[in-house]
């Protein structure tokens, strides 16, 4: 009986050498449970190729427009309470007048579509789940994501945009999101609306530029506790198990592991094992009329960024530019026949 082995069909690996065996123009004399059990193995590793295909996030750049090099600053919001951290990036992008350069098509991510969001005027152009936003005369550029992440997803989700962010070339990554009010231990107001801080600069989470813009870290992040501990080895490509990990109900009761529960700790995590630059802006706040909130969000970002905001010659005071979706995010206002 005469074989083939892999050195001789190819030095690519298994699957080249399946592929070269099972399309040998002559038939060896290989036993049919022998044949059937090569049949499987290209097969399978056909579906785990397939599987890896769609489980990453493509890019896709509109037609007639390019990624800027210089643009090496992504901010992105997280998703949290009152949707803090996206009214940030609008107010942003649409303050920088910054530009659309292209999509992001990832499979954790819900799908939807909308209207334009900034206008200043309606064009009927749509928006989509996850857009791409230079602005050139700033080098800075955002992503925008619209709708949630499946449950379950957010790591997987995360490591896929790290995976981005590294593939274009960015090296500091800024995370605008919120925290719940109610978990707040030590409020202090005196200063008015707090922003909190974390950075991936020291192991600790601090960061000395930070600090002397008047931020606090967030005091609840600790990395060798058991979630933070556990979320750093998932993003690093560890496969911890689970049976350690406090149930979600636990949640309740345990702030540490409430924090890192977050989407923010999911991105903070993946973007740092991927050798990136981090920080995050935090803000604790309440549902309701989160404009305020954003708005205190978006100058932080602009004062760690070093952008004058007085520089956008906006619309409002202080320079800002209200995104065009803003005039609805309560929806229409009331028919006036009805008083």
């Amino acid at each position: 009986m005469n074989w083939i082995w892999p050195d001789q069909a190819s030095i690519n690996g298994p699957t080249c050498f399946l592929r070269n065996f099972l399309n040998c123009p002559r038939r060896l004399s290989l036993p049919r449970v022998q044949l059937r059990s090569a049949v499987d193995v290209r097969a399978k590793c056909e579906r785990r190729e397939e599987k890896r295909v769609r489980d990453t996030m493509e890019f896709l750049v509109e037609e007639g427009k390019k990624v800027h090099g210089e643009c090496s600053t992504l901010i992105l919001p997280a998703l949290s309470t009152g949707n803090v951290g996206q009214l940030a990036v609008d107010l942003l992008i649409s303050s920088t007048r910054a530009e659309r350069v292209g999509y992001l098509d990832d499979p954790y991510v819900l799908p939807c579509v909308g209207n334009d969001a900034y206008g200043p005027l309606p064009e009927g152009t749509l928006s989509l789940p996850l857009e791409v936003y230079e602005s050139a005369l700033n080098r800075v550029s955002f992503v925008q994501q619209r709708s949630p992440v499946l449950k379950g997803m957010m790591v997987e989700f995360a490591k896929n945009l790290a995976d981005f962010a590294a593939g274009t070339g960015k090296t500091h990554m800024v995370v605008l999101s919120s925290l719940d009010f109610g978990r707040w231990k030590k409020v202090d107001m005196s200063s008015g609306l707090q922003i909190h801080y974390l950075s991936s600069t020291c192991t600790d989470g601090k960061d000395d530029d930070c600090e002397s813009l008047g931020w606090k870290k967030l005091q609840e992040y600790n990395p060798v506790q058991r979630r933070w501990k556990y979320l750093s080895s998932v993003a690093e490509g560890k496969h911890l198990k689970e049976e350690d990990l406090p149930l979600d109900d636990d949640l309740e009761e345990d702030d540490e592991d409430y924090y890192a529960s977050l989407p923010f700790a999911a991105l903070y995590s993946c973007f740092k094992a991927k050798g990136l630059k981090v920080t995050c802006l935090l803000c604790y706040c309440s549902e309701g009329d989160n404009i305020p909130d954003s708005i205190n969000l978006a100058e932080a970002a602009c004062k760690l960024l070093h952008l004058c905001p007085r520089s956008f010659h906006g619309n409002e005071d202080g320079g800002w530019v209200i995104p065009l979706s803003w005039k609805t995010v309560y929806g229409p206002p009331p028919d006036v026949s009805l008083f």
